[in-house]
């Protein structure tokens, strides 16, 4: 017995050790400012806005707020390239850094003393705001993180940014949650400003990434042109990289649709507050970390692309539950089952799409590529869910929508199974030293 155990704590130290090195730490802290200001703008405003009385098409409305996350690579570019005066000194990525932190802090807590019963246009430029603050938080930690890791720390360090994104966002929504009941959404809102801290911190000890290359300089009237277009130039110039394109459009259009209309359901089933933080906050919480922890396995277990193609039919098949808690009404059990099931799907999804979408960046414009891929990543569902899915849960109901979701789905699996079997996934990554760890 003394034996055997000896033999495997070898092997458990040596597992955990990649999750304990100082990027895989910085990427996790980074995650947890990244995902609190979406929660502020997603479920939480949701929440806000149905129990002021205001009306489902109004509410889903206000998710065209997550539209500027989408348009994140208009002004990628900048944060590239753009030297900030005084914070400029300490680099490009940290300056950038600790001036969209600040930007973040500053609008979400005008967002929390805004009233939407008393301006409901007043609420939403506050939304739009944090989405722009928060956009511009996500580009440079996206580049952070990415420049931080080797190629070898991709996986665990998708999986500890992932686990640090839903921190955030669990924390920032539980705490907007439970003070808002006492002391009301002003205080909740401020106090959940101070997530931004985790990334401020990450600055002062992992300093400038090392494996940060600037681009390569252009002079003269080329210089704001090549700003803009150089980035895109790079990427299309790769083999299937319209395809890849393609596929980063309509992978997450079932699930984007899911999720950021599920809080109407829970309202319209009539779950209570605390049930809501128990199951949708806690127990979410809880089952997107095993999510994580498996998608982590399976990255290591069966690659890069193997893993990526199982989370999208995973993430798909998720959504049927959704439709089966629509039929059977309010049930904490089948609500706990849901939440659980499209939570580890999601974590699954989370750390090896995410590892797949840092793969396919070059390094000279890691900003400006990442946020072009991952903005492209949902824009589509969240588009359809500002502009039609609260008319569309009014006309077929919650049980036909969530089976039209995980319908929507389909296209993007199939698409990722012909590309690996065309081996356009290997040849659009751009990193020769990536592509040897793939």
């Amino acid at each position: 017995m003394t034996t055997t155990a000896s033999r495997g704590s070898p092997g458990i130290l040596a597992s955990l050790k990649p999750y304990l090195e100082p990027a895989p730490i910085g990427a996790l802290l980074l995650g947890i400012s990244s995902g609190f200001p979406y929660a502020m703008i997603g479920a939480t405003l949701t929440t806000r806005l149905a129990q002021d009385g205001i009306d489902k098409r109004s509410v889903t409305a206000f998710s065209l707020a997550f539209l500027v996350y989408n348009l994140k690579f208009l002004w990628a570019p900048v944060v590239d390239r753009a030297r900030l005066p005084l914070l400029g000194r300490y680099g490009q990525r940290r300056s950038w850094l600790w001036l969209a932190a600040l930007a973040v802090a500053a609008s979400v807590v005008f967002l929390g003393v805004v009233s939407p019963q008393a301006s409901l246009e007043t609420v939403a430029l506050a939304a739009v705001l944090v989405g722009v603050a928060g956009a511009t938080f996500d580009i440079v930690i996206d580049a952070y993180r990415i420049e931080i890791l080797q190629p070898r720390q991709l996986g665990v360090g998708s999986g500890m940014s992932q686990y640090g994104w839903r921190i955030g966002s669990v924390s920032a929504g539980a705490i907007a949650l439970l003070v808002a009941a006492s002391s009301g959404w002003a205080l909740a809102y401020t106090l959940c400003a101070f997530l931004v801290l985790p990334a401020v911190f990450v600055g002062f000890w992992l300093g400038e990434p090392a494996r940060h290359r600037d681009p390569i300089p252009v002079k003269g009237l080329g210089v704001a042109l090549s700003s803009a277009v150089g980035p895109l130039a790079e990427f299309f110039r790769r083999s299937g990289a319209w395809l890849v394109l393609l596929f980063v459009l309509i992978h997450k259009i079932g699930d984007t649709l899911a999720n950021l209309t599920v809080r109407l359901l829970l309202q319209d089933l009539h779950f209570s507050n605390e049930e809501i933080a128990t199951y949708d906050v806690g127990f979410g919480f809880v089952a997107y970390l095993i999510g994580i922890f498996i998608g982590g396995m399976l990255y290591v277990r069966l690659g890069m692309k193997r893993a990526v193609l199982l989370s999208l039919v995973l993430m798909a098949v998720s959504n049927l539950s959704f439709a089966v808690l629509a039929h059977m009404g309010h049930n904490n059990d089948m609500l706990a089952f849901t939440i659980g099931f499209e939570n580890i799907a999601s974590g699954i999804g989370g750390v090896v799409v995410v590892a797949y979408l840092s793969a396919l960046c070059n390094l000279s414009y890691t900003a400006s590529q990442y946020a072009l891929l991952s903005a492209a990543a949902s824009v589509v569902g969240r588009l359809v869910t500002g502009t039609t899915a609260g008319g569309l849960i009014q006309s077929m109901g919650y049980v036909d929508f969530y089976l039209m979701t995980t319908i929507v789905a389909l296209p993007g699996v199939a698409l990722f199974a012909w590309m690996m079997h065309r081996g356009l996934v290997d040849r659009a990554i751009a990193e020769v030293d990536v592509r040897a760890s793939a």
